[in-house]
Parts: C-alpha cells; structure tokens; sequence
C-alpha cells in the first residue's frame, strides 16, 4: 500500500529514455565564493518529467551553483525506494507524496517534509466527458478501474460517500496501473489514480476529451502532491545546504511562472525525450501547480491528512506535526 502511489507513476509516465542519472554540476558564471560548492543529493521519484520543471530550470539557470551547491539527481531505479533512501541517509533529499509520507512515518521511518514542490493534489476519479457520467452519482453501477488498494480505496470509498453512493454500488476493477488505456478502451467507465496533468494529457492526445473529479472537491482534505523529504540527521548536519536548494527551487518555479512559454522550451531542450506533445500538454496542465513558496509549511494540510488516514485506518497512531514535516525558514523556538 505505501508504495502504491509511485507504482501507478511507473506505468503512467511513457518515458522510455534511459535517463537513470543525471548530474548537475556547479559551473554557472559568477559563482567565485572561496568556499567549493556544498555537495547535495537528490533522489527523484521517477524518471526526469514535467513535475520536476523546477529543477531542470535551476539547473539550467544555473540557480543551484548560484546558491553554493553542486546538486546530483538520480532517478530511482525502484520508486518505493526514494523515502527509505532518505531515511537511511543514502541521499540527502527524496521527492515523495504527502500521503506517502504519513504512512512511511507510521512505519517508524525518520523523515519529514522540507520542502514542498507540487503544491495541489493532482489525483483524480477521471471519465470520458462522451461517457455520459456528469457527476459521481452517475457512476452507480459502473465499472471503476484501479491499480492498486490502499490510499486510492480510501480516496475513492470517501468521494462516492460524499456523493451519497457507496464503495458496493460500484464494481471495480484492477486494471493493472493501465489507467488511460483502460479508459480508451472501454474496459471500464471510470478510473480512480488519473492525474489531473498526466492521464489527461494521454487521453487529449488520442483526441478524447477528459472530465476530471478532483478529490479535494469531494470529502477528501487538500494536501501537497509532491513533497521533499528529508531524515533528521540530514536536516540536523546540512540545513544551511537544505535552505539553499529550497530557495533555488522557489527562485525556479517563479521563473517558471513569469516565463511559461521559454520554461517549456528550456525544459524540452533537456532532454530529447522529453519533447513530445505529451509532455508539452502535461506541462501545461501542471503549471501553477508548482509551489510558489516551497519551504511555507501548511499546517493544516498535514493534520488534516492525518486525521483522515487514521479514520480511513491506514496509519494507526496519531504524530505530532514536527514529527511529520518542518519549514526550513522557521525562526528556531
């Protein structure tokens, strides 16, 4: 179950480059501090792709350099592995999901969010806008497709309440991470795990039109998508670094922001695989979605998931919120 949300992403991004390892090197103009750049080490969740934008752009622009360090980021070659190599203190920082987090902390896993990257949830109960479903009531007696059960179970079960079905009013069908293709096909009528940015993308490029449930819109609390995550011992013995990298990443995503159009250019330059009509509509959709102020920590995003993980039962104790996450910037108590 913890690792399900990183599976659905494997089967989801149709990347096929082998781009396992990327090193960004410290080497933009201006940067002649005495001191050498502070090596820093960041494991992605997945394969370089339109959710990381930020990063490719500070690399790019040369931010990271500019703020002292000399950043290396791996793609992971087992997604469930990104938070457990942070914990263990194998990587400095990981890209995890808010969800996730809450579960990896249940299981005695030192992390904590840092930093927080996609801002919004980006999960959905997606159909196709000719299926004829124009609400979640509409899909009583209908075939939902999932990957896996877990937290999407708990997502689904609580959006269906929220529009007075229940999870036995629906049949569901696991149709193996093949969420788009599922739909595209006609093997089921809805799918729950669609992304708002990604599965919608896929499906507007086979010239379907989309409709999207956002969860946050139906019973289920706000949370943060993407996260960077962090052990104790890591933020103990490297904050100043950790502080660095997030104000790079913000100074990226505002560029991003004011610069829409060249971001996409750049990032499509970073990679050859990168530049397809996919990604350039996934881009799109994933704009403004980027945390405009990565180290401001929402509080309330982290209880309020942790109250519904712990109704739905899948975390069993409840943990104090500097347990779960901090805001680098905070004045020390």
């Amino acid at each position: 179950m913890k690792s399900a949300t990183t599976y659905a992403r494997f089967a989801r991004w149709s990347l096929t480059r082998a781009c396992a390892l990327l090193i960004v090197t410290a080497a933009a103009p201006g940067w002649a501090a005495d001191a050498p750049p502070t090596p820093l080490h960041l494991m992605l969740d997945w394969y370089v792709n339109p959710d990381h934008a930020p990063l490719v752009i500070a690399e790019q622009r040369g931010l990271f350099a500019r703020h002292g360090l000399e950043v290396t980021i791996d793609a992971p070659g087992d997604p469930s592995t990104p938070g457990r190599l942070a914990a263990a203190g194998q990587v400095d920082v990981a890209i995890g999901y808010q969800p996730q987090l809450h579960l990896e902390v249940d299981q005695g896993l030192p992390l904590k969010r840092i930093g927080t990257l996609v801002a919004t949830p980006l999960n959905t109960v997606m159909v196709r806008a000719d299926s004829g479903i124009e609400d979640l009531a509409g899909l009583r007696g209908r075939r939902i497709g999932y990957s896996v059960a877990g937290v999407e179970q708990a997502l689904l079960r609580t959006m269906l309440e929220h529009a007075g079905i229940g999870i036995d009013d629906v049949e569901r069908v696991n149709v193996n991470f093949s969420l788009a293709p599922a739909l595209l096909s006609g093997q089921v009528d809805a799918v729950i795990g669609a992304y708002r940015n990604v599965e919608a993308a896929q499906l507007e490029s086979q010239g379907v039109e989309p409709r999207s449930f956002f969860v946050e819109e139906h019973g289920v609390p706000v949370y943060d998508e993407l996260i960077f995550v962090a052990s104790p011992a890591t933020i103990a013995a490297k904050g100043d670094a950790l502080r660095a990298f997030i104000s790079a990443v913000e100074e990226a995503t505002l560029w991003i922001d004011n610069h829409p159009e060249e971001a996409w250019e750049s990032f499509r330059r970073y990679d050859a695989s990168l530049d397809s009509e996919v990604n350039q509509r996934a881009f799109e959709l994933t704009l403004g979605r980027f945390s405009p102020s990565p180290a401001a920590l929402d509080s309330g995003r982290y209880l309020g998931m942790q109250r519904f993980l712990l109704e739905q039962g899948l975390i069993e104790r409840e943990q104090p919120l500097d347990a779960l996450a901090v805001d680098l910037n905070a004045p020390a108590p």
